[in-house]
């Protein structure tokens, strides 16, 4: 296990003492009085994720002097209404943990809320009316549908610029292909500058993604093997062992590739491989992310099929409760084509990365819910322990970054077990977050909220990395959409299709089973 002991942590704990309220490894700088403005604020993303997260921010003392929140949907509730159902919204989330009624009633304070039709340009004349002129930071939490009526409203009532800043935060999908992105942007780019637009992608806020950077960078000791001399291939998997839930009539019209790896993994991809930015500032790290992500190799029509592997959950039993199919979910069409898994190989065509396989991987209904980057290293040149009588005794180094459901960082290596002979066995050098710093780590939405107040959009995506990113899904996209599939091809609860097998073994690979 990784602790901190000793000078580093007497350090850390002295600037606590200076500051009780500042934590000195993060969020140092005061975030500006300021209004968040929620579109959506009856839907599920502001009551799962940007309230609670408002509210732990409240708690940790990082919300400014001033800050309010406007809360606009077409739902008519008054503010003591809103403010009951956020308090709710609240109490049922996980990350925040037991509600502080004091520390609630402060934030309750500065929720109101605004009904009115995105359509309907009496809605901003009334929103220009509770915003006065200070900054205003825009979060656009609704279906993307909703994106360019609303930044058209914003722009008919002057709403995008006054005496303090303006911003605006997208949700993702940004765009549902390559060309409905550069759409959206055009339109965004007509109200806001590329300066004030925040495109958000969680999984960049998340703590072990964000630590990617500081163990490449801040260590000696891995960046030289970062590279194809040393590491053999890459394996990124995002997993769900929940179905589509409530939500099948929308994830059929967006598919596991769409959703999650033009999204989420590829932005996880481009954090691993891209080279090292020359300063920590945001324009220098979006450019070597966004470098990187051009020079993903783009697969041809003709290479699809070997290289990018579709799958739908079909029913099974699975805990000994019968789980339906992906058809059989409401909303879902019973001939629907939609990939709830997708599994992809790509190269990187750039000097460090040139012949190193990455294997994407995500899908609903599999065995557990685990988000990982495994890092398989090559494996020693000559082995003489070959009778150790352990075949995993000459496993190759492994190293696994977790994302969720427990945020750290293992590393596999070879040891010598007790006894008089020569047997080897892996063994794993662990960190994990809560055990080593003793201290939650905040939630991805606190991190880029705060960011966003901050004026700091070094976690967000820069709209040439959106366009790079579907540029390298596109072809699937098409390709997929040309094709019938024979769906359902894997039970729930197993760890998808055999055709992604199949795919690594052509290269001599396996898929982890985490």
């Amino acid at each position: 296990m990784v602790t901190i002991s000793g000078p580093e942590r007497n350090w850390e704990e002295k600037l606590r003492e200076q500051n009780p309220f500042e934590d000195p490894l993060r969020f140092t700088r005061p975030a500006p009085p300021c209004t968040l403005v929620i579109f959506g604020a009856s839907g599920d993303l502001t009551k799962r994720k940007l309230v609670p997260a408002l509210y732990s921010l409240s708690c940790d003392r990082r919300l400014p002097r001033g800050f309010r929140v406007v809360g606009v949907s077409r739902t008519p509730l008054s503010d003591e209404q809103f403010r009951e159902k956020m308090k709710s919204a609240v109490q049922a989330a996980d990350e925040a943990g037991p509600l502080d009624e004091g520390e609630w009633s402060g934030l309750a304070r500065s929720l109101s809320y605004l009904s009115g039709d995105a359509g309907d340009a009496a809605t901003y004349q009334r929103l220009r009316g509770k915003l006065g002129e200070g900054n205003v930071l825009f979060y656009l939490a609704t279906q993307p549908s909703q994106y360019q009526p609303i930044v058209a409203g914003l722009g008919g009532e002057g709403l995008s610029q006054g005496a303090g800043w303006r911003r605006l935060v997208v949700e993702k999908p940004f765009g549902q292909d390559l060309e409905s992105a550069r759409s959206l942007n055009q339109a965004l780019q007509r109200v806001f500058a590329e300066s004030q637009i925040y495109r958000i992608h969680h999984y960049l806020g998340k703590e072990t993604v964000q630590n990617i950077l500081a163990f490449r960078f801040g260590n000696g000791i891995f960046e030289p093997l970062w590279n194809r001399r040393y590491v053999n291939h890459v394996q990124i998997t995002a997993a769900e062992s929940i179905g589509v839930e409530q939500r099948g009539a929308f994830y059929q019209e967006v598919g596991a590739l769409r959703d999650m790896i033009q999204n989420h993994l590829l932005q996880v991809m481009a954090t691993i491989a891209m080279e090292p930015a020359a300063v920590y500032q945001a324009d220098a790290v979006r450019d070597e992310r966004a470098k990187l992500l051009r020079s993903v190799r783009v697969l041809k029509p003709e290479e699809v099929s070997l290289h990018a592997v579709a799958g739908q959950y079909g029913p099974a039993r699975v805990g000994g409760v019968e789980v339906p199919g992906f058809r059989s979910e409401p909303g879902v069409t019973p001939e629907s084509q939609t990939d709830t898994y997708a599994a992809l190989t790509l190269l990187v065509d750039n000097w460090r990365w040139a012949g190193v396989p990455f294997y994407l991987r995500t899908g609903k209904r599999l065995p557990k819910r685990v988000t990982e980057i495994a890092i398989e290293f090559h494996a020693a040149p000559h082995a003489p322990f070959a009778d150790s009588h352990d075949a995993l005794a000459v496993a190759p180094n492994l190293l696994i970054l977790r994302i969720q459901p427990e945020e750290g960082i293992s590393l596999r290596f070879v040891a010598k077990r007790p006894g008089r002979r020569m047997w080897l066995r892996p063994v794993s050098m662990d960190f994990n977050y809560g055990s080593s710093f003793g201290a939650r780590p905040p939630s991805a939405y606190e991190t880029l909220l705060l960011d966003a107040m901050l004026g700091d959009p070094t976690l967000y995506i820069r709209q040439d990395a959106v366009e790079a990113s579907w540029g390298v899904v596109q072809p699937i996209l098409e390709e997929w959409a040309n094709r019938r599939f024979e769906f359902p091809n894997y039970a729930a609860g197993t760890w998808g299709p055999v055709a992604a097998d199949e795919m690594l073994a052509r290269q001599g690979h396996v898929w982890r089973r985490p």
